[in-house]
């Protein structure tokens, strides 16, 4: 990561993450805040993940991937979107949630939607604080 000059848009790939398919990068970090792209629960290798748990888990490292990246982490978050596809799932993945997140609360929506791409239960996006 460069050093944060004003005005200076930089785009970041994690690099442990698969590239994205469409037309848009990871993070895009910007005067010390970090813009993240929806994250869907899909491996490294591609492939996209079974079991509602099991989903919410991958995206907790897919985040938590993009903003190592970004030279940040979860405590930096400032706020969360959830986007889930069945509002019955809210009440497990917020227990889940708590669990990952720990005593921190940063803002957080979540927005129950008809479908989401692969089929998949969720999907996260976020902003966060770069560390300095």
């Amino acid at each position: 990561m460069k050093n944060i000059e004003t005005n200076k848009i930089e785009t970041i790939n994690a690099t442990k993450l698969s590239l994205p398919v469409g037309h848009y990068s990871h993070a895009a970090c910007a005067n010390g805040m970090i813009f993240i792209s929806g994250l869907l629960p899909i491996a490294k290798q591609g492939d996209k993940v079974e079991g509602f748990d099991n989903q919410v888990r991958q995206v907790f490292n897919n985040l938590e991937s993009v903003l190592s990246e970004c030279k940040s982490d979860k405590s930096q978050l400032v706020q969360v979107r959830v986007y889930i596809s069945d509002i019955e799932l809210w009440p497990r993945f917020n227990e889940l949630y708590a669990k990952w997140m720990g005593g921190y609360m940063p803002a957080r929506c979540v927005v129950p939607v008809s479908v989401l791409h692969y089929n998949s239960k969720l999907e996260i996006e976020a902003v966060a604080l770069q560390n300095k």
